[in-house]
């Protein structure tokens, strides 16, 4: 995977590691993964951040630019918008997404009248910001209830020396996402799965959810998952799927060997994804898991998630949910990715691969919420996630006490 001139292997050692500056505005602009560190400087803490602005700013006149983001509130970053938008030599087409929360959960936050009033709200127009409606995500179904709009995403038609750009987040535009939450993104600059997300943007937007299917779309190297994703059972949760093709232990010509699967993720609260994880530990896997919130049942006699990945013999397990151990010497982050890793033995053949996006391990975000999902099959890219992974880790040490409310989800954190 690279850049319009730049191998992966140089953007990994040239700035894109964790705690490392954003991307310069020079073109060509990079691909390739980018972190924060809400534990880090300024220019650490909103390395997210500054990467899309910069690519905003490099974004070529009459291109395009589509955005869907649950929680936009960030007046420098619509400011650049609406500026890309409204320069005469610029023009570019901003179309924004966004979840209906974005205004009625900050009313103080002036982000989105700034988009408004540069870009309108007619969805027909080439260039808008739209909400979806109260309540709801723009594909669910009604009937199952209140959803959300919950994507993170960015595309780019022509920016910093790149087309066909994709930024699959795990981050929000806000104060808390940049201090408060370990997040990352995934830089793609590929036509198919461009065109993928573009595709779902679009349905999205027109919010017919009742032509919606879910969708799978695979583009070597990536893959893109778009949700909801109607049913019920492990056999329609996709997650569930991806780790049944994991076999934990094999030999060949150079010796035995262990598959290694690693979670980092903000909300695990699918029952059956959990059994999922615990059995293949079970089985021989290596199982590591950092996380922010489960979902314990004790209180109604049967196990819940948090029960289920504690037991005895099961994943090795850290929660990251702000103080999660009481003690205040030790972090008060946290984890907000949502990604798995897996090293070993995948579909029959050994590989390294990266699923990140917005999509938590959560009942919702599988048939409810608007969620994309976005794999990677590239050895430099996971193992730059497993750096990643290892400092986030590392991050929360002394602290080690999981039996807590708020990692327990029993006090639930709320996505602010």
């Amino acid at each position: 995977m690279r850049s319009a001139a730049t191998p992966l292997a140089l953007l990994l050692t040239a700035g894109l590691h964790l705690g490392t500056a954003p991307h310069a505005t020079a073109a060509p602009l990079g691909t390739g993964p980018v972190f924060n560190n809400p534990n880090g400087t300024t220019a650490q803490q909103r390395a997210i951040r500054s990467d899309i602005l910069a690519r905003i700013k490099a974004a070529a006149p009459r291109s395009t630019i589509k955005v869907a983001v649950y929680h936009f509130w960030d007046a420098e970053t619509a400011r650049a918008l609406a500026a890309a938008h409204t320069t005469s030599s610029r023009k570019v087409n901003v179309q924004v997404l966004l979840d209906e929360t974005s205004v009625s959960a900050m009313p103080s936050s002036t982000s989105y009248a700034i988009l408004r009033d540069a870009l309108g709200t007619n969805r027909k127009a080439g260039s808008y910001v739209a909400l979806c409606p109260k309540k709801r995500s723009c594909l669910g179904d009604p009937g199952e209830g209140a959803s959300i709009a919950h994507n993170k995403f960015w595309l780019f038609s022509n920016s910093g020396g790149l087309h066909n750009v994709v930024l699959q987040t795990s981050s929000n535009l806000s104060t808390g996402s940049y201090t408060k939450f370990w997040n990352d993104t995934m830089v793609v600059s590929q036509a198919g799965t461009y065109n993928a997300y573009s595709g779902y943007f679009k349905k999205a937007t027109a919010m017919k959810w009742r032509d919606w299917r879910y969708t799978r779309t695979a583009s070597s190297p990536y893959t893109s998952y778009f949700f909801p994703r109607p049913g019920s059972g492990n056999k329609t949760d996709t997650v569930h799927g991806i780790l049944n093709n994991i076999t934990c232990r094999w030999s060949d010509a150079s010796g035995s060997h262990r598959t290694s699967v690693r979670l980092a993720m903000f909300k695990l609260t699918r029952q059956g994804v959990a059994d999922k994880l615990a059995a293949l530990q079970k089985k021989g896997c290596a199982v590591d898991i950092v996380y922010a919130e489960t979902d314990s049942k004790a209180s109604s006699g049967s196990p819940g998630t948090w029960e289920t990945l504690h037991e005895k013999g099961g994943p090795a397990m850290r929660c990251m949910h702000y103080d999660d151990d009481g003690d205040p010497g030790t972090s008060q982050k946290v984890i907000h990715s949502k990604t798995l890793m897996i090293s070993g033995r995948y579909a029959g053949a050994v590989n390294k691969a990266v699923w990140t996006g917005s999509h938590n391990y959560s009942g919702p975000a599988l048939r409810k919420n608007d969620e994309a999902l976005l794999k990677v099959d590239n050895s430099a890219v996971h193992d730059t996630y497993l750096d990643r992974f290892r400092s986030v880790k590392s991050s929360a040490k002394p602290g080690t006490d999981d039996n807590t409310g708020g990692c327990k989800g029993v006090t639930p954190q709320r996505e602010r």
